[in-house]
């Protein structure tokens, strides 16, 4: 049954310093996207394909517009190194220190290369150079190699610029694996917080709980007042949770993590124990699609007036002569 279980995770899971050294060859386009000239009006049209509505580029007012904006004109070489699941933790460490940082188990450039027998029981691989490619091994007796060979053999073969809607910033990671150690907290699952922070200020916090399609989120701001509006997963109306002893260090560390940002979601996981552990940046949450609820067009304005555009652009042709960062 656990077996079972297994697999179906693992099909769903398919479905759904600062500056280091460069090292690799600049990497081009795919051939769909060589036309670097397109790239603005295709991202028009993906945006309306996708939600139904038009994106003023040229004067973006909105939340979504405006991480649409920053998509092109702000996809910088340090974005692309923090977006890096492995690399993002140096910086981490710099910034706030190590023992908010999970534990690297191994890095690989290829699943062939990994060696089963040197890692513990319980584990969690992830590919450094996207967004949901992650693959939690509960107990390595039950785990299905070949299956998740097959799932990482076609992640690694992924441009995630081009996945959803020009996520630029992808594009110069080196896909490798990584294996984490496993998180757990007694008898429940992680809760997930994810700040929303706009130009290094902490503004809005979401904590998400519950497995599944039991996710529940709620949303506060930054003097614990919850807020109406929500995004990604249903609301929790019951049992809201308490707020945490460590709100003040999840704001601070949010803080520094986000400076120098117009727009970044600081993700982190909360254990039992009290200790907090980084968990990544996202610069483009959704790919800038998500869905306000309620009145959407009320909270995509104001989240929208909270983010200040840089003065100048960072021109997205640049990533294309840029190499990988390594």
């Amino acid at each position: 049954m656990k077996f079972k279980f297994l697999q179906m995770f693992l099909i769903f899971s398919i479905v759904f310093s600062f500056f280091g050294t460069f090292t690799v060859s600049a990497v081009p386009p795919p051939d769909k996207y060589k036309d670097l000239s397109k790239y603005p009006q295709m991202l028009k049209d993906w945006y309306k394909r996708r939600t139904g509505g038009w994106i003023n580029l040229e004067n973006p007012q909105s939340y979504h517009e405006k991480i649409q904006w920053l998509k092109l004109w702000d996809s910088t070489p340090i974005k692309t190194r923090l977006a890096d699941k492995y690399l993002v933790k140096d910086y981490v460490k710099q910034k706030i220190g190590e023992k908010y940082v999970v534990p690297v188990l191994g890095v690989f450039d290829k699943f062939d290369d990994i060696d089963f027998d040197k890692l513990p029981d319980r584990f969690l691989l992830k590919a450094t150079h996207g967004y949901g490619c992650n693959i939690l091994v509960s107990r390595k007796a039950h785990f299905d190699k070949r299956l998740t060979k097959n799932i990482f053999d076609k992640w690694l073969q992924t441009d995630f610029a081009f996945d959803s809607g020009f996520e630029l910033h992808y594009h110069n990671i080196k896909p490798r694996i990584i294996a984490e150690e496993y998180l757990e907290n007694n008898g429940a699952g992680l809760i997930d917080v994810k700040v929303l922070c706009f130009n290094g200020t902490p503004k809005f916090f979401t904590f998400i709980r519950g497995e599944g399609k039991s996710k529940k989120v709620e949303c506060y701001d930054a003097n614990w007042n919850l807020q109406p509006f929500l995004y990604t997963h249903p609301k929790n109306d019951k049992d809201l949770i308490k707020k945490p002893d460590n709100f003040s260090e999840i704001l601070e560390l949010s803080s520094k993590l986000s400076e120098g940002f117009s727009f970044v979601r600081v993700d982190f996981y909360l254990l039992d124990d009290g200790s907090i552990k980084f968990s990544e940046l996202t610069f483009t949450p959704d790919s800038g699609i998500m869905q306000f609820k309620p009145k959407f067009y009320k909270y995509a304005k104001i989240l929208g007036d909270l983010i200040i555009l840089p003065k100048e652009k960072y021109d997205y042709r640049k990533i294309f002569e840029a190499d990988e960062v390594d």
